[in-house]
């Protein structure tokens, strides 16, 4: 039998939705359920890209534990005073409470007469016992406290090279002195003023790590400044920047620190401004090439013939592109002021004299061979450091690698 025009027509026309029919299938007069709510989740917070990136990042285990490590140790020297001091976190005393790790109370709060209080001295610790009780941190040395009852003279061994009679030899009351405790230990030994080598090395991995922080990223953003100006613009204003760059960065840094040292006096600050005004030129040549590759893209051109602004472009379309080549430098560049920093205070140019630094420390090393926990204790920390950020750096290169991230 052949099909009629009805028949046909029916066959070519699309099939209605089922809810639709059941919508107007009222014959039956039964109420049909709507469609059903598909819930919408949260967006991700990461784009795929960025997704993909962050899982080739921790596929490296060696690097992802070397971060996690590497910011253990960060977080607990930047609570420094919260493990090696030489002042209790908390005291009460005659129902009051002080905190003089946040502030110096003058003696005469516990009794004494001098305008600072040293919570070391028998005196202040009895009459503190007898009217309260204090919380000390585990290590009773801050990065300059002397002790004066090591065993023997600066430098001194680690205390758990000696008896319990050595150690507590030059104790009022010797074994049976309360101050004669774990505390109280020098646990690396001291350096050559009897200073403890362990407090020194956690108050020097911080002040390492922060300039190496502060320097790394005032010059990223003034180096990415200075090459995307560079690469988007070219012409005379690439020409004059790079002539400019060669000559500048032709000026010998070490020279120019010994002139500053002998005419400023030694601080954080003045050594991070000095040593700004040269590192910036290490990100210019990564980003300036990104920018030259990527300004005649037709993405940027489209762009312009929209009317869309150069600092527009250049901040939204073209910085994203430069920043991953960015990235993946910093924890090198990280890694070179860290070691700049220790060279520096290596060779007596860097941090104020008394300043908790790991340089200063392998130079005692350099000086007293007869005490090899210095330039040991040094050694270690550093190369720690330096290994830590270099195994980031491997797998922060393995993330941002675009055979592994578009595959």
């Amino acid at each position: 039998m052949t099909d009629t025009v009805e028949d046909r027509n029916a066959k070519d026309r699309p099939a209605e939705p089922a809810t639709l029919r059941e919508a107007q299938g009222g014959a039956s007069g039964v109420a049909q359920a709507g469609p059903p709510v598909v819930a919408m989740g949260r967006p991700p917070r990461l784009s795929p890209l960025n997704q993909r990136r962050w899982q080739n990042f921790k596929a490296n285990r060696r690097g992802w534990w070397s971060l996690w490590i590497f910011g253990l140790l960060f977080v607990v020297t930047l609570c420094a005073e919260f493990v090696a001091n030489d002042k209790p976190i908390l005291i009460s005393y005659k129902n009051e409470y002080y905190a003089p790790i946040f502030r110096d109370y003058p003696e005469e709060v516990f009794g004494g007469f001098l305008p600072v209080t040293n919570y070391r001295d028998p005196f202040i610790q009895d009459e503190i016992a007898a009217n309260g009780w204090m919380i000390w941190p585990p290590i009773r040395y801050s990065y300059q406290s002397v002790n004066n009852e090591i065993p023997t003279p600066a430098p001194s061994p680690p205390s758990w090279t000696f008896s319990k009679e050595e150690r507590c030899a030059r104790y009022p009351q010797g074994v049976a002195d309360p101050n004669c405790t774990v505390g109280n230990w020098n646990w690396l030994g001291t350096d050559d003023q009897a200073r403890d080598v362990l407090a020194r090395l956690i108050y020097g991995f911080r002040i390492s790590v922060l300039f190496g922080l502060i320097l790394t990223a005032a010059s990223a953003v003034i180096g990415v400044f200075a090459g995307a100006v560079q690469g988007y613009f070219g012409g005379w204003v690439d020409l004059l920047f790079q002539r400019f760059i060669e000559i500048w960065s032709s000026i010998p840094v070490l020279y120019l620190l010994l002139i500053v040292a002998a005419i400023l006096p030694p601080g954080f600050w003045i050594l991070l401004g000095i040593m700004l005004l040269f590192s910036w030129v290490a990100f210019v040549g990564v980003v300036r090439a990104e920018f030259l590759r990527a300004r005649n893209f037709e993405y940027v051109n489209a762009a312009r013939a929209l009317g869309v602004g150069d600092w527009t472009i250049m901040g939204r379309h073209l910085l994203p592109n430069a920043m991953v080549a960015t990235l993946t430098f910093l924890p090198f560049i990280l890694n070179g002021s860290i070691t700049t920093l220790t060279s520096l205070d290596f060779l007596g140019f860097g941090l104020p004299p008394g300043s908790p630094s790991l340089g200063e420390l392998l130079a005692q090393g350099r000086n007293n061979l007869q005490a090899p926990w210095l330039g040991i204790s040094g050694f270690v920390v550093l190369s720690l450091m330096l290994s830590l950020l270099v195994f980031v750096g491997e797998a922060v290169r393995d993330a941002f690698d675009p055979r592994k991230s578009f595959r």
